[in-house]
């Protein structure tokens, strides 16, 4: 899509760091991070949301989102991984946030 702005920034009409690229998936830092780590990971090929997604680019997705926590050392420090879909999203992109680190709820 043309109008897209995550096609933009796969397709380089927006320069962007990725922080992970593979033949399916880019993952780029949120550009109003709600913590000290905040990616966006999304597939390469538009689709609209969750929804629509298959199978096969929501496996593809999983194993980014798990070599970021890898690489990132998240492991222990608390991570979040959230996805919006139905109209719900700010960018009709089928994207996921990692958000670290999330502190722990206590019980005292």
């Amino acid at each position: 899509m043309n109008s897209c702005v995550f096609c933009k920034i796969v397709g380089g009409e927006i320069p962007k760091k990725f922080d992970y690229v593979d033949d399916e998936i880019v993952a780029f830092p949120d550009i109003n991070p709600l913590r000290p780590i905040h990616i966006l990971i999304i597939p390469k090929a538009h689709i609209e949301d969750f929804f629509h997604a298959d199978k096969e680019t929501i496996f593809a997705i999983s194993s980014a989102i798990k070599k970021l926590i890898d690489k990132k050392k998240l492991m222990g420090k608390g991570y979040k991984v959230t996805v919006n879909g139905g109209g719900a999203q700010e960018v009709g992109h089928l994207h996921f946030h990692l958000i670290a680190p999330v502190g722990r709820a206590t019980t005292e």
